[in-house]
């Protein structure tokens, strides 16, 4: 059947086009992880991330950079910066009336957006190099090796150009794939970092098996969940809460009524609060950790990963964005109006303020219940891996962003294959092989 699939995609000649194109920019993105910043020992700085990396902020780090800050490659920064520049303006847009309008002025409207966004990514790359820089410039390995060979202002200056060019290259690669790739282009970098870690991982689960670090049992246990976590997402990633939908028709024989629904998905924001709570979360665990006040250590040690406060603000940051993304994303009064201009109401519901007010509702409710769906699948897996003691980052957070982002991506490319009158990811050739749940 996959065989078939891949037969269908190669046949398609705009959609071959899309996916090579793709797989060759997440190449680029891959090979670049190797381009090392100057001035810098990677050697020692693997080291010390297999020391002590894997139950820090910097594990976090790491696994959303693909491996570059365990390299100290030019892409150690990551897309961070970008997802973070990208927060602040979906929240400025809620509290500055000029930039909200900017967003219903359509693509020139989002024009400038995008461009003030790009600003806002390079003044942040350029902040987070200095403080990488004074970073690496404080790290030392077991034996007092220096992992920055020639600190001072010239290695500073230097790493923030790098740092900054190459965030700044990541960003642009993402909006190429965007444009004209398949998927999204950011969420399919993020999901290339994570995925490239696996071999790693599993070589160090060996190790440590290998040298009784770690229990068999638990890491059985540790399997299972990550089983069950993966069958929820995609259980509750293929659902839909089904409105009912009528539109009055005029026919030849006197009016009619024809039935549909809108369909609302469980979890509408999807892989983005966990992915948002994760950026904000590093930005202040990194500034901490280039400060010497010992509050800030004190801050630091919190923020990292199974720390009470790291997962407090975690929980609520996904809660937060799952609500607030959900209700900028879907406008429930343009809904209304759609289906009042076109004939079609609510059973029982009448149109204009009513509607709005019930798609709000329903909205509402699934929205917590996605949200929280979104929080234990995020902290369950990590908090038993920190309990455990298992030697890598990888966990709820991992899994939802990979099974979310290949869930759309196979979804778009599903569709080309439809458009064209192919078999998409089906089973005998009906329905989707991740089927549509209705609640």
């Amino acid at each position: 059947m996959i065989s078939r699939i891949l037969s269908n995609i190669f046949k398609i000649p705009d959609l071959r086009e899309r996916v090579v194109f793709s797989l060759f920019i997440l190449a680029v993105y891959r090979l670049g992880i190797y381009v090392t910043t100057p001035g810098v020992d990677k050697n020692i700085m693997a080291d010390i991330m297999a020391t002590k990396g894997s139950t820090t902020i910097l594990g976090l780090f790491n696994m959303f950079s693909g491996g570059a800050l365990e390299q100290l490659s030019i892409f150690a920064l990551g897309i961070m910066p970008y997802i973070s520049s990208s927060i602040i303006f979906s929240l400025l847009a809620v509290v500055i009336p000029q930039i909200g309008e900017m967003q219903k002025d359509g693509d020139q409207g989002q024009k400038k957006i995008t461009q003030y966004t790009r600003y806002g990514t390079v003044l942040l790359c350029v902040f987070q190099g200095l403080m990488m820089a004074k970073f690496l410039e404080s790290l030392t390995g077991r034996a007092g090796e220096v992992v920055v060979q020639d600190p001072g202002w010239f290695f500073r200056i230097t790493t923030v150009i790098t740092l900054t060019t190459g965030t700044m290259f990541l960003m642009w690669l993402g909006e190429q794939i965007s444009e004209r790739g398949i998927g999204n282009g950011i969420s399919l970098l993020i999901f290339a970092s994570i995925v490239a870690r696996f071999p790693s991982m599993f070589a160090q689960l060996v190790q440590y098996l290998n040298e009784e670090m770690i229990k068999p049992f638990h890491l059985v246990i540790f399997l299972l969940v990550l089983v069950l976590a993966f069958t929820v997402i995609v259980f509750v990633e293929s659902s839909r809460r089904k409105i009912p939908i009528q539109y009055a028709r005029r026919t030849s024989g006197g009016r009619s009524l024809q039935n549909s629904y809108l369909p609302l998905k469980i979890n509408t924001s999807g892989v983005i609060p966990p992915i948002f709570a994760s950026a904000l979360l590093v930005f202040p665990a990194t500034i901490g950790g280039f400060m010497n006040a010992e509050w800030m250590g004190t801050l630091q040690a919190m923020l990292n990963p199974g720390g009470w406060l790291y997962e407090l603000l975690y929980i609520f940051l996904i809660i937060f964005f799952a609500f607030f993304y959900t209700f900028v994303q879907f406008k429930t009064e343009d809904v209304a109006e759609n289906l009042n201009k076109n004939g079609g109401y609510i059973p029982g519901i009448r149109p204009g303020k009513e509607t709005v007010d019930y798609i709000n509702k329903v909205l509402t409710k699934i929205t917590f219940g996605g949200a929280i769906y979104l929080s234990a699948i995020c902290m369950i897996p990590d908090l038993l891996r920190l309990k455990m003691g298992l030697p890598f980052y990888m966990g709820g957070t991992s899994i939802l962003i990979v099974v979310g982002v290949a869930m759309d991506t196979a979804s778009q490319i599903e569709s080309y294959l439809i458009s064209n009158n192919y078999e998409g990811f089906s089973i005998g050739g009906k329905g989707s092989l991740v089927k549509s749940r209705s609640r």
